[in-house]
């Protein structure tokens, strides 16, 4: 009997000890129990936005005459801290994102549903491949923060 308590203190401690080591272990490492989520990039170190200051407008030409007129803002999304650098290539940034622009609207990329989510992904492409052009390894991407065709 007088052995009694010392085991029952032994079970009691490692008991305690085992349940505290299973509440507080580490969580798993998520990408190696999906595979999926492992092959997803890796999210740049530094990103930072460029918001263009003026809108651009393209005029929609029907029948030798304007018809409807596309109000378009974007912003730009950078790798690291380069709105030094765009700002002082915008001139240039604006023209080829025109030329693009003009473009679509000549062959008629701005009639019907132009909202499209595959429409708006190939203007997207269209003008990231521009910028690209300007500010080669500076523009990850293209955000189009505002979209309007206003009829005439």
């Amino acid at each position: 009997m007088k052995w009694l308590f010392p085991i029952l203190m032994i079970l009691v401690s490692a008991s305690g000890g085992a349940a505290a080591g299973w509440w507080l272990r580490p969580a798993p490492d998520v990408a190696a129990a999906d595979p999926e989520l492992a092959a997803l990039p890796e999210p740049a170190a530094e990103v930072s936005y460029y918001k263009l200051p003026n809108q651009f407008v393209v005029p929609v030409v029907e029948n030798g005459r304007v018809a409807a007129v596309v109000l378009m803002s974007l912003t730009l999304q950078l790798r690291g801290e380069m709105a030094e650098q765009v700002a002082f290539q915008e001139p240039k940034l604006r023209d080829e994102f025109l030329k693009v622009l003009f473009e679509r609207a000549n062959v008629g990329g701005f009639r019907g549903n132009f909202t499209g989510e595959s429409q708006v992904a190939q203007l997207r492409h269209s003008l990231v491949e521009a910028a690209r052009l300007v500010l080669p390894g500076v523009v990850d991407d293209i955000l189009i923060t505002d979209l309007l065709r206003q009829d005439q």
